[in-house]
């Protein structure tokens, strides 16, 4: 399984000195549905459902900070969510959860579970043995996974050696999940600081062992 560092440049720092970041790297085995953790998940939806509104979602501390960062960065997060924010609303709204595959489905729980914005890569696509989150540029191309080219110019992303590969709205295509997926790089951006991330990297990991086979998992935390 190769391994990538992970590390913040000094813009981000000095635009949101309080992130805290975990690199979880897992081989894995990917399947196309999984019918215990989709009880799992609906089952943490209806609770959701009773607990949260669309609009108390906002005073989350998790997703309240990366909101905030989105702004310090130079993004509206009102009209490019983050993506943990559009699961939330999305389920609050009486809409399904979107079904893809076991290792993106079980991120999207993470990410709801937690409120924190999470970056799931093929990491044998990634191109060199470096990442570093920076801020998007204007004209920067970027294709985020079912959207086309997507504007990052003022939202945090990560760059490997081609460039931009994650957003806390979306991800890139170059890089994304499959079905042939075999090493797993998720990154949980905690732009509140570190409470509740191992918390976070814990359930992770939980869930990668149990639905993905995971037999190697591996956490490096960054700032």
């Amino acid at each position: 399984m190769k391994k990538i560092n992970v590390k913040v440049s000094d813009e981000l720092h000095q635009a949101w000195p309080q992130f805290r970041g975990a690199a979880v790297f897992a081989s894995v085995v990917n399947s196309a549905y999984n019918a215990e953790l989709w009880r799992q998940i609906d089952e943490y939806i209806a609770l959701y459902r009773k607990q949260y509104t669309v609009d108390s979602i906002k005073e989350m501390p998790t997703i309240q900070a990366t909101r905030q960062a989105y702004k310090k960065c130079g993004k509206d997060p009102s009209r490019y969510r983050p993506s943990s924010e559009a699961l939330c609303r999305r389920i609050l709204r009486g809409l399904p959860l979107y079904q893809i595959d076991t290792l993106v489905d079980l991120i999207n729980l993470v990410s709801i579970y937690s409120g924190y914005a999470i970056g799931g890569f093929d990491s044998d696509k990634i191109q060199g043995d470096e990442l570093v989150l920076g801020i998007g540029k204007a004209g920067e191309p970027y294709e985020g996974i079912g959207r086309g080219e997507l504007n990052i110019e003022g939202m945090p992303v990560y760059r490997d050696v081609i460039g931009g590969i994650g957003t806390p709205t979306s991800d890139n295509e170059r890089t994304k999940i499959s079905g042939d997926t075999k090493h797993l790089l998720a990154i949980i951006n905690a732009y509140s600081g570190e409470e509740g991330l191992k918390e976070a990297v814990a359930y992770m990991t939980d869930l990668l062992k149990e639905f993905a086979g995971a037999t190697i998992v591996e956490c490096d935390y960054f700032k």
